[in-house]
């Protein structure tokens, strides 16, 4: 298996958001504006699993200067302020031909260096809870229900310590 995790191009955007709409559900799922956005504002914070030349997989989110991720990060950015202790994940996900892998823990773990690089102390994110098992495996702990409310889901704040 030929893997490359690297930043994403513009041409990448497609690929991105078949992957991205494959994970998520309609009112989960970032809408292309905001993924594209996303690739050009915070590029040092935004990996894609390349898969013998085809993007199989991706992660992306800020650097925040507050241990949990808000809503409002879903909706508008600002670049990665090299003062912020805490990185957050907005989004990962793997082509469903490509799941099962690995690609979600080598992203999960790209993204954690390049936080930890960057002097972040912790990387956080929210997940739904059939999915807590499987950020533990990787390494997060469950720190309970978010304030989140997006797509109407309840979010549990998974975080770890780099």
């Amino acid at each position: 298996m030929g893997l490359i995790i690297r930043a994403p191009r513009t041409d990448d955007l497609a690929a991105v958001m078949q992957i991205e709409r494959a994970g998520f559900t309609p009112a989960e799922a970032a809408s292309e504006t905001s993924m594209a956005e996303r690739i050009a504002v915070i590029p040092d914070t935004f990996f894609v699993a390349e898969l013998d030349k085809v993007v199989a997989g991706f992660i992306v989110g800020p650097a925040i200067d507050r241990r949990y991720l808000t809503d409002d990060l879903f909706d508008h950015l600002t670049p990665n302020a090299p003062a912020d202790d805490y990185a957050a994940v907005l989004s990962i996900a793997v082509a469903p031909s490509h799941r099962n892998e690995g690609l979600g823990s080598a992203l999960l773990t790209a993204f954690a260096h390049r936080a930890k690089e960057q002097g972040r102390k912790l990387v956080s994110l929210t997940c739904l809870d059939r999915l807590m098992p499987y950020y533990e495996k990787n390494g997060y702990v469950n720190e309970g229900v978010a304030e989140s409310t997006h797509a109407g889901e309840v979010w549990f704040n998974m975080t770890k310590i780099i």
